[in-house]
């Protein structure tokens, strides 16, 4: 199994304005959730939806905020939930934005690429 980087670019999607951040994220998709450093949430003036404990590797429970970020990749955008983490944490894209941007790795190439859509039959669009 191999590692993959991607870059991102993510914005509060309420103040655009705030302006946006290119970050390389670690893709992870173990993860629920994305995490990027609790100062790039100051900084885009990401608003704290909730408190959630998490477990460390080596069993630790640690609390952080969660919040949602705008994320760009390519010609992707969408919206996910991010951790604030610490100063130290790998950036890491998470399943949830992964999904959100219609986006799937694939296991033997590590490669990011747009997943197959599908929709239940008798759906009215």
């Amino acid at each position: 199994m191999g590692i993959t980087f991607t870059k991102a670019t993510i914005s509060n999607p309420r103040e655009q304005r705030r302006g946006s951040v290119e970050i390389e994220f670690l893709i992870d998709t173990g993860a629920i959730y994305s995490v990027i450093p609790a100062a790039t949430a100051r900084k885009l003036a990401l608003s704290k939806l909730e408190r959630e404990e998490f477990t460390l590797a080596d069993g630790t429970p640690c609390s952080y905020d969660i919040g949602e970020a705008f994320f760009e990749l390519e010609d992707r955008r969408g919206t996910s939930k991010v951790v604030f983490g610490p100063a130290n944490a790998t950036p890491l894209l998470g399943a949830l934005a992964l999904e959100s941007l219609g986006l799937m790795v694939n296991p033997v190439t590590r490669e990011v690429s747009p997943m197959r859509l599908f929709l239940a039959r008798g759906l009215a669009i």
